[in-house]
């Protein structure tokens, strides 16, 4: 087990950081205040392999791990959540859909304009009235000669206003239940389909979020991604991965809010000293440090799994589980360590508190992962019981 960067990795951490601190921190208040999704920095993310980080390099990809994955988003997202969850959902949901269940042609028709960043890819499950019963969809897909014809609508869709392919899960046989679910590849300008305005959140305001609507709208048989039925199945080991990469962003959001609010501990005075000298600060730095450094450590150990071949379908739930938590609870204790500044917007702080709400719902809420946790908990002691007796 190894508990350092390798030099590789260290360098690929400081150029990110580099980049998120020239390109993306001057900016951040802007962006936030006025909704304002960065499109001009996909092309140059796409440039610095951001849009294709665990691709292969033969679809444009810059073919690294997930661990360097982990490292990348929680760089971004300590600069700002809202480009981390942009970069989360490209690579992880919509561009990794077409490349782990699409076919050759497929693969090199539409990841290498996804990786080089000409456009980004939207994943599209939720809908309205979902919740966390995601897959109780409702948008149909109805088999017209060599067209699948698309109707109804998702909702919560990130990058949707700027991907020029969008994932779209959809019931080919309602009576098939779950086997009655398949993934096609919505092409931006197809009649019949349609984004709503972006909407108007709580927190991650610079990413793209809104809702998509489907009228008859006519797909190619050629954009079935995998095999008719396969969609559910295939959608939750997409979410698996993608759990990794919203607890790496959460442990970028648990991190920003931290740093800020340790500097700000130094710099503040009160009764003739720094704040960061009173034992109850103390504390709170502490136990901030110490779950940051504990949900990191979760992340790793699910991007390793993910790395060796393996599917980290637990690990990675706790992973999120764990680390979305702590980055609500360090960005309350940031804020409280600023106190009534913590409460103004010319600050940081109250972003990152904003922002960190999303990981506690998106890809999972807590209380759906921890019936996820106990439930491969016990089966997995319950195999251990049998195999003992």
């Amino acid at each position: 087990m190894h508990f350092e960067l390798s030099d590789e990795q260290i360098t690929i951490q400081n150029a990110i950081r580099d980049f998120a601190r020239e390109e993306i921190v001057p900016h951040v208040l802007e962006y936030d205040e006025n909704k304002q999704f960065p499109a001009h920095l996909i092309a140059k993310m796409g440039e610095l392999g951001l849009l294709g980080v665990f691709f292969p390099e033969e679809y444009g990809g810059a073919g690294m791990g997930y661990a360097e994955y982990a490292i990348i988003l929680e760089e971004i997202s300590a600069a700002d959540p809202s480009i981390g969850l942009t970069v989360a959902a490209h690579n992880s949901l919509g561009s990794n859909h077409i490349f782990m269940f699409g076919s050759d042609a497929q693969r090199r028709r539409f990841m290498p304009r996804l990786t080089s960043g000409e456009t980004l890819a939207a994943w599209a499950l939720t809908e309205p009235g979902g919740g966390s019963d995601a897959f109780g969809l409702k948008t149909t897909a109805r088999k017209v000669g060599d067209h699948w014809i698309l109707n109804g609508s998702k909702t919560f869709i990130t990058n949707p206003n700027y991907a020029d392919y969008t994932v779209v899960m959809a019931r080919t046989n309602p009576e098939k239940g779950k086997a009655g679910i398949s993934a096609f590849v919505v092409e931006k300008g197809t009649p019949g389909y349609s984004v709503g305005a972006p909407m108007n959140k709580l927190g991650m305001r610079a990413s793209d979020t809104a809702e998509l609507f489907f009228e008859d709208c006519a797909v190619p048989e050629a954009n079935l991604l995998g095999k008719e039925g396969e969609g559910y199945f295939n959608s939750l080991r997409i979410l698996d991965g993608g759990r990794i990469s919203i607890a790496a962003m959460s442990v970028g959001v648990a991190r920003g809010a931290f740093e800020h609010a340790v500097r700000y501990a130094q710099e503040r005075s009160a009764f003739g000293k720094q704040i960061a000298q009173f034992q109850a600060i103390k504390i709170k730095i502490a136990d901030m440090a110490t779950k940051i450094d504990a949900a990191r450590l979760l992340v790793f150990r699910a991007a390793a799994l993910k790395d060796q071949g393996k599917e980290p379908i637990l690990e990675a739930t706790m992973a999120k589980l764990f680390a979305s938590e702590v980055a609500m609870e360090v960005s309350n204790e940031a804020v409280q360590i600023f106190g009534g500044y913590g409460f103004i917007k010319e600050y940081p702080v109250e972003k990152y508190y904003r922002d960190a709400k999303l990981g506690t719902i998106g890809e999972g809420t807590s209380e759906i992962l921890r019936l996820v946790i106990a439930r491969d908990v016990v089966k997995k002691y319950a195999l251990l019981e049998a195999e003992t007796a």
